[in-house]
């Protein structure tokens, strides 16, 4: 018992020291970086759309219309919106895609900088993973920039 606490405390600390902004973030302390930064720690739920649970679409939807930007409500659909960006040209805000389940676009993120996503992964809720993880690695379909520059100048500014 003593050895699973003391894992989840360990996860939660390195977690949380992943989750800090500061360095990944191109705008530390930006709206968007609070607003993800507020979702930390929420549960994966199928369906979810608020901070009892998300699952990863509804989290970006959420993280969005904190933003004043409406997202279509599933992955999939918000893989056909905004104009597609190069990962050497992925900004923080950028959407990223995955095929976890071998049946096209069905996972979504939002890229935070220097390689990093924030996601509602099913097996750990909210959290930042690396692209460069070889699971996200191996599933990486692309990214969309849904924001405009306006928009994104004056997110990071706020």
């Amino acid at each position: 018992m003593k050895k699973k606490l003391a894992i989840a405390a360990m996860s939660a600390a390195i977690a949380f020291s992943a989750f800090s902004f500061g360095a990944g973030s191109v705008y530390a302390d930006s709206k968007m970086d609070l607003v993800i930064q507020d979702t930390q720690g929420t549960s994966y739920r199928i369906g979810g759309t608020t901070l009892s649970g998300f699952d990863c679409s509804g989290f970006t939807s959420y993280v969005f219309d904190k933003l004043g930007i409406d997202l279509p409500r599933q992955s999939s659909s918000q893989f056909e919106i905004g104009d597609s960006v190069s990962r050497d040209e992925m900004r923080p805000g950028d959407l990223v895609f995955f095929n976890t389940n071998g049946r096209g676009v069905s996972h979504v993120g939002i890229f935070v900088g220097d390689g990093q996503f924030a996601h509602s992964s099913s097996s750990r809720g909210v959290t930042i993973s690396s692209l460069s993880e070889s699971y996200y690695a191996n599933r990486y379909l692309g990214a969309k920039r849904v924001m405009s520059t306006s928009t994104y100048e004056s997110v990071a500014r706020e």
